[in-house]
C-alpha cells in the first residue's frame, strides 16, 4: 500500500532543473516514479556557475549513471595553493586522485557540459517529463497532495503527491514552507571571469588563491579546457566601473591574459552570501539546493550541498512513497541536512575572513601563522597544516548506535565472480547494503532477511582478496578498504544507507537482529 490517496498528474514535481533538480530527478526516476520538472527558462543556462565537486559529490553523481559521459567536462582538481603577497605558499592541499570514496577528492568540471550529460540521462526515462519554459507561480498542499498553478504552454493546474524546490535564492517553494532564515550576514562583491586561454600553457598550480591585501584573487580550472578568475572589489571602488570589460582585461592582465591569448565567456559582478532555511519541509513540500542554503564560495560546498541534499532526500522519499515508512521519515531529511550545511557554511565563512583580509597588520600576522603551520607540515610535526573536510558524520537523525552509526562508508575496488576488479558501488548496486565479514545466513534470520529485500537491500558478504574466484553474494577486498573498516569498528556487519551513511552495526545475530529491529522501529514512528 502507498500513500497514493488522491489520483494526481505525477508522483512527484521539482521546480528547477539545475544540477541538484537534475540530480534530484534522475534518483527519483530511476526508482520508477513519476517525475515532472517544471523549469522556467526555455534553454539551460549557458555559463558556468560551480566549477568543482568533491569526492562525495562524484559518488553522488555516479549514482545517476552517468558514469564516462562526463570525461569530456571533468579533470581532476590535482591541488589547490594559497599564496601571499611576495608569493610564498601559506597552504597546499595536493588532491587524491583516488580519494576516500572512489573518485578524486576534487573534481573540477565545466558546469554547462554536466548539465548537458544529466540532461540526456534524463531523457532516456520515460517516467521524467521536463517542462521548460513553464513558470510556478503559486503551490498550494491539498493535504493528500500538492496544487501547482504553471503558466507556459502547458499552464494550468499540475497536481503531485510531493514537491520539491529546487528553485534557487528566491525560491517560490521555500516562500510556501514558511519559516524563518539564519543569515550571517558575511558577504563581499567579487568579479567572475570565465575564460577560455588559448596559448596551451600549463597552469601550475592549477588552483591559486593569492591573499594579497591589494587584491585577494582566484585562479581555477573551471573544467577542460575552461578557467576562470576572480577578484574581490575593494572598499570604495564604484560597482559599475569594477564591472567593466576595461577592467576585466586590467585585472586579467595581473595573470598574463589578455584578447590576444583568451576569449572572455563571461564577467559578472556577483554578491556571496552565508544564510539557510530553517524549516526544508512543510506537509508535502520540501526545498534543496540554493534553495535552502547559500553559502561563501571558498570550500566549493554550495552545489555539493545540494548533492547531498538530492541523495538524502531521494531515498527517503522513496520509501514513503512506496508506503515503507511513515512520512515522520522526511522529518531527518532537514535534521540531518541543516548540520551539514552549518558546517560547510561555518568552514567557508572562516576560509573566507582569512583570503579577504585586507588590513595589513592582521595580513601580517595571518601570514606569520600559516607559513610556521607550513613548515611544521613540511617537518612533520604535530601543528602542522592541515585541510578542514566537509565530510561529517551524521549525529542525528535515522542512525543506530555509536561508531560506526553515522559515519559516512568509504569506497574501495573489490571483485564479485566473473567481473574484474571494479569500484563497490558499481559492483554491488546500490540502495541499502548490508556488508558482513560472516556467511550472511549464520547473522540473519529469514524474517529480517525478508524485511531487508523488500527495502532492496544488497546483503554481501566482503571477504580479504586472496586472488581465488568469489563465491556467490561474495565480494573480494581488492583494496582493502571493507575487511579493515568492520575490524576497527569490532562489527560483523554494517548497514548501509542508500546515501552512504552507515545507520549502525552488530557484532553478531543477536546484535544484528536489533539494528534490524530498530530501522523497523524507526521508519514506523
Amino acid at each position: 500500500m502507498t500513500d497514493r490517496e488522491h489520483a494526481t498528474d505525477t508522483d512527484v514535481a521539482i521546480v528547477g532543473y539545475g544540477p541538484v533538480g537534475q540530480v534530484t530527478a534522475l534518483l527519483l526516476a530511476a526508482r520508477g516514479y513519476d517525475v515532472t520538472v517544471l523549469e522556467r527558462f526555455p534553454r539551460p543556462y549557458p555559463m558556468p556557475r560551480a566549477v568543482s565537486y568533491d569526492g562525495e559529490s562524484a559518488r553522488i553523481i555516479a549514482a545517476t549513471g552517468v558514469g564516462a559521459d562526463l570525461d569530456d567536462h571533468v579533470e581532476s582538481s590535482r591541488d589547490y595553493v594559497w599564496h601571499n603577497a611576495d608569493g610564498e605558499t601559506l597552504f597546499r592541499v595536493d588532491v587524491d586522485d583516488h580519494g576516500r570514496f572512489g573518485w578524486p577528492d576534487s573534481t573540477s568540471v565545466y558546469q554547462p557540459g554536466l548539465e548537458t550529460v544529466l540532461a540526456a540521462r534524463g531523457a532516456r526515462y520515460p517516467n521524467l517529463r521536463v517542462l521548460r519554459g513553464h513558470s510556478v507561480t503559486a503551490v498550494a498542499d491539498r493535504g493528500d497532495h500538492v496544487a501547482l498553478t504553471v503558466r507556459g504552454e502547458e499552464a494550468g493546474t499540475l497536481t503531485a503527491r510531493w514537491v520539491v524546490g529546487c528553485d534557487g535564492a528566491n525560491s517560490l517553494v521555500r516562500e510556501a514552507v514558511g519559516g524563518s532564515v539564519t543569515d550571517f550576514a558575511f558577504f563581499n562583491d567579487w568579479l567572475t571571469c570565465d575564460v577560455v586561454p588559448h596559448d596551451g600553457r600549463a597552469y601550475r598550480p592549477n588552483n591559486l588563491q593569492v591573499c594579497d591585501p591589494a587584491r585577494p584573487r582566484t585562479a581555477v580550472s573551471a573544467g577542460p579546457g575552461h578557467r576562470r578568475w576572480e577578484f574581490m572589489r575593494l572598499d570604495g571602488e564604484p560597482a559599475d566601473e569594477f564591472g567593466s570589460e576595461e577592467n576585466v582585461w586590467k585585472l586579467l592582465s595581473l595573470f598574463d591574459i589578455t584578447p590576444d591569448n583568451a576569449t572572455l565567456l563571461r564577467h559578472a559582478v556577483y554578491t556571496f552570501q552565508a544564510r539557510y532555511a530553517d524549516r526544508w519541509r512543510r506537509g508535502r513540500l520540501l526545498i534543496a539546493g540554493d534553495a535552502a542554503h547559500l553559502m561563501p564560495p571558498f570550500a566549493g560546498q554550495g552545489m555539493c550541498s545540494g548533492f547531498r541534499d538530492a541523495a538524502n532526500l531521494a531515498w527517503k522519499l522513496d520509501l514513503v512513497l512506496a508506503g515503507r515508512a511513515d512520512e515522520a521519515l522526511l522529518e531527518t531529511y532537514t535534521a540531518e541536512r541543516l548540520i551539514h550545511v552549518r558546517h560547510a557554511l561555518t568552514m567557508s565563512m572562516d576560509l573566507g575572513r582569512v583570503i579577504c583580509q585586507t588590513d595589513p597588520v592582521a595580513v601580517r600576522d595571518r601570514d606569520t601563522a600559516m607559513l610556521a603551520a607550513q613548515e611544521r607540515a613540511r617537518r612533520g610535526a604535530a601543528g602542522g597544516a592541515r585541510p578542514r573536510t566537509p565530510v561529517q558524520p551524521l549525529t542525528t537523525g535515522l542512525r543506530h548506535g555509536p561508531f560506526p552509526a553515522g559515519d559516512l562508508i568509504p569506497q574501495g575496488r573489490v571483485r564479485a565472480a566473473g567481473r574484474p576488479a571494479g569500484r563497490f558501488d558499481d559492483i554491488v548496486g546500490r540502495g541499502f547494503v548490508l556488508l558482513t565479514t560472516e556467511p550472511p545466513a549464520e547473522l540473519l534470520g529469514e524474517s529480517d532477511r525478508a524485511w531487508l529485500d523488500l527495502l532492496g537491500t544488497r546483503v554481501v558478504r566482503v571477504t580479504a582478496d586472496d586472488g581465488t574466484e568469489p563465491a556467490p553474494d561474495t565480494v573480494a577486498d581488492t583494496d582493502g578498504v571493507y575487511v579493515p573498516y568492520l575490524a576497527a569498528a569490532r562489527a560483523a556487519a554494517v548497514l548501509v544507507r542508500p546515501d552512504f551513511y552507515v545507520y549502525g552495526a552488530g557484532r553478531d545475530r543477536a546484535g544484528l537482529a536489533g539494528l534490524v529491529a530498530a530501522l523497523r522501529t524507526a521508519l514506523r514512528s
